[in-house]
């Protein structure tokens, strides 16, 4: 059985939106702060510990705009790895191995893969799509990179919820000079 692991890079108020440079109020506002050589290994290990991706279109196209031109291990494994997109409207994913999963009930396609695929599933921004995962009970661990900024504005991780979900803190330490916080949670 798999596990999924949501990765996620966030403001102190909880903004994930364009933490890379998408169009956006703040885009790219990450990229401000120094996550130090911990923060980048925290971040190489994910993807050598994934088996697979999953990824919502957005995200996809973000990753899909970027990764394929670049070198080095961590670019390597995510152009190589598996990658799973929940859309409705990717038809032709250029990207290497990459597989569409109808998001008609992403829910069920999710919990489908999870049961193919031995090992960890990393997905990284999609946040409809973590929204969608969590009120389904599918994550199993959240990792997040906390940046020390406060947005004000922007698509937050957590949406509104039916039911209350308890978690586990894992790991919790500061990476870089700037106070950037890595904090990991599994479900209780």
């Amino acid at each position: 059985m798999g596990k999924l692991v949501v990765t996620e890079f966030v403001s102190m108020d909880g903004v994930m939106q364009a933490p890379g440079g998408e169009p956006f109020k703040y885009e790219g506002w990450t990229f401000e702060f120094d996550r130090g050589e911990d923060g980048n290994q925290f971040k190489l290990d994910e993807i050598l510990n994934a088996k697979a991706h999953l990824l919502g279109r957005v995200t996809y196209e973000s990753f899909a705009s970027a990764w394929p031109s670049r070198e080095g291990p961590f670019a390597d494994r995510l152009n190589t790895d598996p990658k799973y997109v929940v859309s409705t409207t990717l038809k032709d994913p250029d990207w290497t191995n990459v597989t569409v999963l109808d998001s008609g009930d992403a829910t069920a396609q999710v919990a489908k893969l999870k049961d193919e695929i031995d090992g960890t599933i990393l997905l990284a921004g999609s946040r409809r799509l973590v929204q969608e995962l969590l009120g389904s009970d599918l994550v199993d661990q959240i990792n997040l990179m906390i940046f020390p900024v406060i947005l004000g504005t922007g698509d937050r991780m957590f949406g509104e919820m039916n039911e209350k979900t308890t978690w586990k803190l894992v790991e919790s330490r500061q990476v870089g000079a700037d106070g950037v916080v890595v904090q990991s949670y599994q479900r209780t």
